[in-house]
């Protein structure tokens, strides 16, 4: 069983080359724009699909006739609703035109959508067993390590070195600016406060500024967890499977090895407490125990960990010892 797995999914959006504003005017031919183009979302990902919608202030788009032709293909006419556009592979460019017939004149508009591929990789800083496969969540009062991994492609395919790339970082709407720059691909934060969310973005561009692209993610703390598992003298510690309930101990002595998942470890380690029956028994990541004297018998065993003011976690397990021993052979 495994437990404080952490992914985070981070969603990429890319930003067209000609919109960057992501609102494009329209006109005759001169004149001030008369409609504009939206694009939805800011920044699409490669092989996805992009909503343009349109506004004006000066056109009556609700009896308008909307044309859409993509790379020179017509795929929609109708009313002036939100059209979606399928884009191609990261840094191919998809050429939109958009018609809007008003009152007897035509306008038109055209854009070029190139979407890039940027994510977001959280890398929480905080407590896992070593060798544990997964990630740990991201921990009350510590921080957390976001890498951007970006592959700024041209038309051509050419990929652009990640080094040479501009990164721009936000933080819940403000921007960072002494963690932005050329190279800057990551950015520590410190975790949200309980129960609460913190926003992550970042826009990337090549230093000609004509391929951009972008991605953002949502982080949320979580509770820390502390688990109990068999350290097996001759397999090691079974992480495989997590000691919970009651345990038995049917040798001389049993071995336990304390996991704190997803703590803090900012101001160090989270700190381990063993109790028996409610009697402090020992501090740290292990605890052997040796039942003494003759006949069966029960006991409290409970494990705290905690780590700053507010991340603290128990396991409680209940021990039985001194029963017969199965000496069958095959083990029936």
């Amino acid at each position: 069983m495994r437990f404080g797995f952490f992914t985070v999914c981070a969603v990429a959006l890319f930003i067209p080359i000609a919109a960057s504003a992501q609102s494009i005017g329209g006109t005759t031919g001169g004149g001030a724009p008369s409609f504009t183009i939206s694009v939805s979302p800011q920044y699409p990902a490669p092989n996805s699909q992009a909503s343009i919608s349109f506004l004006s202030s000066s056109l009556d788009l609700a009896n308008a006739t909307v044309s859409v032709s993509v790379d020179g293909k017509k795929i929609y006419t109708g009313t002036a609703q939100p059209v979606s556009i399928p884009l191609g592979r990261g840094g191919s460019a998809t050429s939109v035109s958009v018609d809007v017939s008003s009152g007897g004149s035509t306008y038109t508009q055209s854009v070029s959508l190139q979407p890039q591929d940027v994510s977001l990789i959280a890398e929480p800083v905080a407590s896992a067993p070593i060798l544990y496969p997964g990630k740990p969540l991201v921990p009350i009062e510590g921080d957390v390590r976001i890498v951007a991994v970006a592959a700024l492609r041209d038309a051509g395919g050419k990929i652009y070195d990640p080094a040479t790339l501009s990164y721009v970082w936000t933080v819940d709407g403000s921007q960072i600016t002494n963690a932005s720059g050329i190279g800057k691909e990551a950015l520590m934060v410190a975790s949200p406060l309980q129960y609460r969310g913190r926003s992550v973005s970042v826009v990337v561009q090549n230093q000609a500024g004509n391929l951009v692209g972008g991605a953002e993610l949502s982080l949320s703390a979580a509770e820390p967890s502390v688990r109990i598992y068999a350290n097996d003298p001759l397999l090691g510690i079974l992480y495989d499977h997590a000691l919970t309930g009651a345990y038995a101990i049917t040798g001389a002595e049993a071995d336990l090895y304390a996991a704190p998942f997803s703590f803090p470890l900012t101001g160090g380690a989270p700190s381990l407490e063993w109790f028996l029956n409610g009697a402090p028994a020992q501090s740290g990541g292990s605890l052997t125990l040796r039942p003494t004297g003759t006949g069966q018998g029960n006991a409290a065993l409970t494990l705290t960990s905690s780590a700053g003011t507010s991340a603290e976690a128990t396991a409680n397990l209940s021990l039985s010892f001194g029963a017969a021993q199965n000496t069958n052979l095959f083990g029936l």
